[in-house]
């Protein structure tokens, strides 16, 4: 598989050159410049014949990673791409998008840095789309049957694509003026740029699938007005109830939950208008939340202008080295700067807000803050670390709890779990017959990769309930999960 010795003749781990800070900040552009195919061959290259490829338990999509290492080492892209979508349907936007757990379980990790394996797969669906190897893949034949898809996110893409070219009729419903969910709107502009997007959709609308922008289902269309219009009815509905800060002074102006910031940034970096934008121009900026999404705010922010921005962590900074804990092939917490982080900024950890505190005119001035050490099972603040810091505009990125339970999942009665998601058997079935959920809705806020994973998988599912037998591959074989409240 690829340079037998190609991880001893070249050790070192190459990335993609970041454009300079100064430039990147003056636009909404991607920040990485293109890759020179030697570099990615020799990196290719140091894929090991390590026997046992633990990259394909790290990935959820079990992404056959040395075979196409293999083949790009070897200069066969055009092959190179055929075993990369065999097993993911958008190999774009997780190759630009996700975390790489496969990078954490790659062999050659254990001593030396592990193989580029996103960045592989990223050029190699850009060459793809360059040399016109991306074609519609509509089906032979048709079989009769329909199945709405409520969430055009990626989950929801990954299935419509797998059960459209089944021979289903596949019609994509979603609220939003434009498909593409958090693709569309919560991803920044300078992660990926929208044209791999539509792109994309160009592909899926001429392979058959059908697309319904601009349709808030459980308001507009009825759960039961689904259920007598489709044959089956996939839940890709995400998981969207941003948690809250119930902290005293949370009810003051310029706080501001993220997904309300980023999707309006997205719509103005793309030519939009959006009166009365929330906007970080010569604010001092406050972000709850490490996260990726925090990230996002804070490369947002800087684009705009803001006059500092300060990214706050209750949990103590990651190490920078793999923690003992958390050994190969399991994907560690370590400290990473993502390239937002580069740009500006200062990033706090383990520090807990006391409060919020407002002006005359009721808007936000400033946080209280206090420093926290974990202590028994529990966060406890450090005495005397008390302090205040200047802020105009405060945004949460902390997280999503969980799909919106009014609407659409009242109205078809479906059961949840513990979590407040969509319960699922191991079929991806919900406790309704024919009503189906995958991705966030059902499994909860997790990664680009398993929301992929779980629609493809999901899409198998639908093909046998509704045909008797399925030639849709799976990725990873579903969990199930208990139908209970």
């Amino acid at each position: 598989m690829a340079d037998p010795r190609g991880f001893l003749k070249t050790q070192q781990r190459e990335l993609p050159t970041r454009r300079p800070v100064p430039i990147r900040l003056m636009d909404w552009k991607e920040v990485y410049e293109a890759t020179e195919s030697g570099q990615l061959q020799r990196q290719a290259g140091r894929c090991m014949d390590c026997g046992i490829p633990f990259c394909h338990n790290g990935c959820p999509l079990g992404n056959l990673i040395p075979e196409w290492n293999d083949l790009v080492w070897r200069d066969d892209w055009h092959e190179a791409i055929e075993r990369l979508h065999a097993t993911n349907n958008f190999p774009e936007f997780t190759g630009k998008l996700c975390p790489a757990p496969c990078e954490s379980a790659c062999v050659l990790g254990i001593n030396q840095p592990a193989v580029t394996i996103k960045q592989v797969e990223v050029t190699t669906i850009e060459k793809a789309f360059d040399n016109g190897w991306v074609q519609p893949l509509p089906p032979e034949r048709l079989t009769g049957k329909t199945v709405a898809v409520i969430g055009s996110g990626p989950s929801g893409l990954a299935a419509a694509q797998q059960l459209t070219r089944a021979g289903h009729t596949v019609a994509v419903y979603e609220r939003a003026d434009k498909i593409g969910g958090l693709l569309r709107y919560g991803i920044p502009e300078f992660k990926m740029e929208k044209r791999h997007l539509d792109r994309r959709l160009a592909q899926m609308e001429a392979e058959g699938t059908r697309f319904r922008p601009g349709v808030d289902v459980g308001s507009q269309l009825t759960g039961q007005q689904l259920r007598d219009r489709y044959d089956a009815v996939v839940l890709t509905v995400g998981s969207t109830v941003a948690r809250d800060l119930p902290t005293p002074g949370r009810e003051l102006g310029g706080i501001h939950q993220a997904m309300e910031y980023l999707p309006q940034a997205n719509r103005v970096a793309l030519g939009e208008e959006v009166p009365d934008q929330i906007r970080a121009d010569g604010l001092d900026v406050v972000i709850i939340g490490g996260g990726d999404t925090g990230a996002d705010c804070l490369g947002t922010a800087l684009r705009q202008g803001a006059k500092s921005v300060t990214q706050l962590e209750i949990m103590p900074r990651p190490s920078d080295e793999r923690p003992s804990g958390q050994p190969w092939p399991t994907y560690p917490m370590t400290y990473k700067v993502a390239s937002a982080h580069e740009e500006g900024g200062e990033r706090v950890y383990a520090i807990s807000t006391q409060e919020f505190l407002g002006d005359q005119d009721g808007r936000v001035r400033a946080l209280r803050l206090v420093e926290v050490e974990f202590k028994d099972g529990r966060f406890t603040p450090v005495e005397g670390s008390e302090r205040e810091i200047p802020a105009q505009l405060v945004l949460l990125a902390m997280g999503f709890t969980g799909p919106q339970k009014t609407g659409l999942l009242e109205q078809l009665a479906v059961d949840l779990d513990a979590r407040g998601n969509v319960a699922r058997d191991n079929t991806y079935m919900s406790s309704v017959p024919g009503v189906f959920a995958a991705g966030d809705a059902g499994r909860g806020q997790s990664l680009i990769v398993w929301a992929i994973a779980e629609g493809r998988s999901c899409a198998a599912a639908v093909d046998t309930w509704l045909s008797g037998s399925t030639t849709l591959p799976t990725a990873i074989p579903p969990t199930a999960r208990p139908l209970t409240v």
